[in-house]
């Protein structure tokens, strides 16, 4: 799978997103909560409600990338925060993607 290359900005959306969202409704979350550009280039994080769902959206300079992953065992580590956003690394981005 192709993804960002390093260095690449990354944002996790705190608290739980509805995973029948798409790109446009991920997009408005990024700009209307996070207060982040969606088309500037970081990748964001949103975990569903049970934790074993995870969507990451990201911009590569022509058109958005929906990437969604769930999990058949376990759930993903999330920040405890209910809102807002958490700024990640490189490497909890690698484990996630």
């Amino acid at each position: 799978m192709i993804g960002p290359g390093t260095g690449v900005r990354v944002y996790g959306a705190c608290g739980v997103t509805d995973m029948r969202k798409g790109i446009a409704d991920l997009a408005a979350l990024t700009q209307d909560v996070l207060r982040q550009k969606p088309t500037g280039g970081a990748v964001f994080a949103f975990r569903g409600r049970r934790g074993d769902r995870l969507k990451l959206l990201y911009w590569d300079g022509q058109g958005f990338c929906l990437y969604y992953k769930v999990l058949e065992r376990g759930r993903f580590r999330w920040p405890a925060m209910t809102e807002g956003a958490a700024r990640l690394t490189s490497a909890q981005l690698a484990m996630l993607w």
